[in-house]
């Protein structure tokens, strides 16, 4: 047998909010989205255009707290960039910069629901 990754799950509260962060922090556009008639949930799949992998955003209709329980964030997702210090000077004029870790040369945004994601310089 032989797996790959296909996806990784982010419930939020402000679907079009996390959206538009996306889009605007890392270039993640909608590649699919399913509406059930109910519409009791929304789920949208973003794509880097690069490869397979996506980040699946979920929105539920009756969650009734302001936010998710993160823990410590050890659970966060990572992206390299290109353009490692273009990016850190992007993020920072969006205010999303929640930690530098300057010894590692990485550092992390957090995303409107509070998720950390990891920025890492691309090797090569």
């Amino acid at each position: 047998m032989k797996y790959k990754f296909a996806h990784n799950n982010l419930n939020v509260v402000d679907l079009e909010k996390s959206l538009n962060f996306y889009e605007e922090a890392l270039g993640l556009k909608e590649v699919d989205r399913i509406t059930p008639e109910d519409g009791s949930f929304i789920i949208v799949y973003l794509g880097d255009g690069e490869t397979e992998h996506l980040l699946e955003l979920t929105w539920l209709k009756d969650w009734d707290k302001p936010s998710y329980n993160l823990g410590d964030n050890e659970f966060h997702l990572a992206l390299t960039v290109d353009d490692y210090e273009a990016s850190l000077t992007k993020h920072q004029a969006m205010d999303c910069v929640c930690f530098i870790n300057e010894a590692m040369g990485i550092y992390f945004i957090n995303d409107p629901d509070g998720y950390w994601i990891e920025i890492i310089p691309a090797k090569g």
